[in-house]
């Protein structure tokens, strides 16, 4: 659509956001997906199917890796906490509870295993 190759727009993204565009994408239905968990009563296979995902392990797992959390454990603390945000403008709301995905999922699985003495492909310097 953009009329540059894929790696040509990847490399645009990049540079012009600081992260690549898949990144980016699980960035944004991670943070829709907690939203919909804090907001809603949706099941959460709902919910993993409304961002994008198409099963829900996968989601599950994107999930816990980038937040630290179940989608379900989210959602109850989420739930358990009273929410007196009003007056805070959305945009601030939505900045403060977005997740901090600098590298990529499948490396920072990687890194974890290594603190846990785990195998490993590659040492890291």
């Amino acid at each position: 659509m953009s009329g540059v190759s894929e790696a040509h727009f990847a490399r645009s993204f990049r540079q012009a956001f600081g992260i690549p565009p898949h990144r980016y994408l699980l960035t944004r239905r991670v943070e829709r997906a907690t939203a919909l968990l804090r907001d809603t009563d949706l099941a959460i296979t709902d919910i993993a199917f409304q961002t994008g995902w198409s099963s829900l392990g996968t989601f599950g797992r994107t999930f816990r890796d980038i937040t630290g959390e179940s989608p379900g454990d989210l959602r109850q603390r989420l739930q358990a906490i009273r929410h007196d945000l009003e007056r805070v403008p959305h945009c601030f709301v939505s900045a403060a509870h977005r997740p901090d995905l600098r590298i990529a999922v499948s490396e920072k699985r990687r890194l974890q295993a290594d603190d846990r003495g785990g195998p490993s492909e590659r040492e890291v310097p």
